[in-house]
């Protein structure tokens, strides 16, 4: 099987395109980058987002399936649209499950949970990416298989809810360092993390699958830990017996860092658990097998191999330093105006 990936150097596509490679598949990488990042799998050099040099790259080739890590608009679709009509058996578009409704009206996340997401554009782009590739599948027959991860990482990723995403040690430095690291809400909501290695299984078992076409699928493990239990280990995993959390309230971190809007209220602040009996059904023995407790040590181990790993986000400390003393001082405030008020009572008694 012959199976082009369109990215193939991130967190999510190198554990791919390391497992396609173990099971015999032939794998192709289509990025600007001249070396693979994985051994064994050949590379094609070019920028998807120029056509010229991309249809010069592609020229007279064809492929089992394509798998497309980096698009994110309509726009990214219609490109794709164009390249590879009728040179692809499937192609495989890589979604998010931040698509599914927020707020849910069902606590479990199923494939048929509606998709709607007003509070992040990004999940708005991955939605309407959706929709016109189902559009494609219905009106001309484009090969179309979607997939919706959840939050997932890997070796160079920590994932936590509040945290620098290019320089996530940042967060395990804090810990080690006894400075709080902020934990949003009451940090009880629950939350499924997903190792790369365990979504590659999902994923490398759809290629070439022609029943999955026209088909959406999320690919997640089944533990669903709170978030104060997943920071909790990543502390353990990183030595820290004694870490300082702070809990805020996500609609008071995105107040003061906007920024942080569409990370916490369209997506992690709220509970997310997934039904996995479709992606089970289609890839008979699939499971993720990799807990929590058990990558993270994994992923700690990687950044503590290599001082050069470790770099931490400056602008994002400071902003959390700044973000933890107004929330000290506001509840501070609070605390004094209550008991002034609750003494003034005793007082009138």
């Amino acid at each position: 099987m012959n199976v082009l990936f369109i990215g193939g150097t991130g967190i999510i596509s190198t554990a791919c395109t390391e497992l396609a490679l173990a099971r015999g598949i032939n794998v192709t990488l289509l990025n600007r980058s001249k070396r693979s990042p994985v051994r064994g799998a050949r590379t094609l050099t070019a920028d998807i987002s120029d056509p010229a040099a991309t249809d010069a790259a592609l020229a007279g080739k064809t492929w089992d399936s394509v798998v497309d890590f980096i698009a994110f608009t309509p726009a990214d679709i219609e490109s794709r649209l164009a390249l590879f009509r009728g040179k692809a058996a499937q192609f495989v578009f890589i979604s998010s499950a931040s698509a599914y409704q927020k707020p849910l009206t069902d606590q479990l996340i199923t494939e048929s949970t509606p998709l709607a997401n007003p509070l992040w554009e990004y999940s708005r782009n991955k939605i309407a990416c959706e929709e016109r590739l189902i559009r494609a599948y219905r009106e001309e027959g484009f090969p179309a298989t979607i997939i919706r991860p959840s939050l997932t990482y890997g070796d160079v990723c920590i994932p936590l809810s509040v945290n620098s995403w290019l320089k996530s040690y940042t967060a395990v430095d804090r810990m080690r360092r006894s400075v709080p690291v902020i934990i949003p809400g009451d940090g009880l909501s629950l939350w499924t993390i997903t190792h790369n290695s365990d979504f590659a299984k999902g994923l490398v078992g759809l290629l070439g699958h022609t029943g999955s076409i026209g088909h959406a699928f999320h690919i997640t493990s089944d533990e669903a830990p709170t978030w104060n239990q997943i920071y909790a280990m990543t502390a353990e995993a990183a030595g820290v017996a004694a870490p300082k959390f702070v809990h805020i309230a996500s609609d008071f971190i995105a107040a003061c860092i906007p920024s942080a809007l569409g990370s916490l209220l369209g997506d992690k602040s709220h509970t997310a658990v997934f039904d996995n009996s479709k992606i089970r059904r289609f890839v008979p023995g699939y499971l993720a097998t990799l807990r929590y407790s058990e990558g993270i040590r994994r992923t700690v181990a990687w950044f503590d191999a290599d001082p050069a790993r470790r770099q931490l986000d400056q602008a994002a400390c400071a902003d959390w330093d700044r973000l933890i003393g107004a929330y000290e001082r506001g509840l501070s405030g609070a605390v004094r105006e209550f008991g002034e008020a609750a003494g003034a009572g005793r007082q009138r008694q």
